[in-house]
């Protein structure tokens, strides 16, 4: 399994599986099937309302905690100081599996994202998560959050796709050693009659999915596709025999055409 290490130098798998609108048995069953394949990267939110679920497919998993990296996130309900601190005792309850990897600032509310920030970075010197980070923040708000922050984010969880390729924000990030990960990185498939994927995929006998996943590993960008699906949680992770030529990879990024399939971060500076 890759993994990359981020800027507190404790390691994280690059890919992942996302469990957004998942829930009850369909969630368990998918996580215990997902780290049965061999994921060790479970990409869930307070939000989503099923870290329940999720704690409960890690514990019944029978594999190590200390080999299972688990994120959440702050809902947009629970943002500001003291409530941030409180959602995270919450999370911790629910999921109910010792510790947190990864707690991440979900959407940037302009009211509350200084204060929630703050926040995490308590959790953080207090040793009661193991890294930080945010989500949905382009480059204006990473700028903003640099004039206050005394922790630089571990992880910047962002829409990306070949059809949303901000190359501007993965440079900015790699270069202040914050690790870009990509949700939605498949697009929920509503490109994958592009001719110009499909012209790759053909090439190399792999599905469009595997094809674009395979491209955001190597770019360095985490990857947390979601399914529920047996079937296609093994097609996301099935990737890492095959390499994309530079000529393949600069074809990929070439497709950015601003298309996205979640809400616009902008909206929210």
């Amino acid at each position: 399994m890759t993994t990359i290490t981020l800027n507190n130098g404790n390691p994280m798998p690059l890919l992942g599986l996302g469990v957004y609108d998942m829930h009850n048995d369909e969630a368990v069953a998918a996580v215990m099937h997902a780290l049965r394949t061999g994921y060790r990267l479970i990409d869930t939110a307070s939000m989503y309302g099923n870290e329940k679920q999720i704690g409960e497919a890690v514990r019944r998993s029978g594999i190590p905690r200390n080999e299972i990296f688990v994120t959440t996130k702050v809902n947009n309900t629970q943002q500001g100081y003291d409530a941030t601190l409180k959602a995270f005792e919450l999370s911790m309850q629910h999921l109910d599996i010792g510790y947190i990897d990864l707690y991440l600032l979900h959407w940037p509310l302009q009211a509350t994202r200084r204060e929630t920030w703050r926040a995490l970075e308590k959790l953080y010197d207090q040793k009661q998560v193991k890294a930080i980070g945010v989500a949905n923040y382009l480059i204006p708000f990473l700028e903003e959050l640099s004039t206050y922050a005394n922790t630089i984010p571990a992880v910047n969880q962002v829409e990306f796709s070949p059809w949303l390729y901000d190359e501007t924000l993965r440079n900015y990030c790699k270069e202040r050693g914050i690790v870009l990960q990509a949700y939605t990185p498949l697009a929920r498939g509503k490109k994958f009659d592009d001719p110009r994927l499909v012209k790759i995929t053909e090439k190399y006998k792999k599905t469009p999915a595997q094809v674009v996943l395979r491209w955001c590993i190597h770019l360095g960008v985490s990857a947390i596709p979601k399914s529920s699906n047996p079937l296609r949680i093994d097609e996301n992770f099935s990737i890492f025999d095959f390499e994309l030529t530079q000529e393949d990879m600069n074809t990929l990024c070439s497709m950015h055409e601003d298309f996205r399939v979640v809400d616009d971060p902008m909206d929210y500076f």
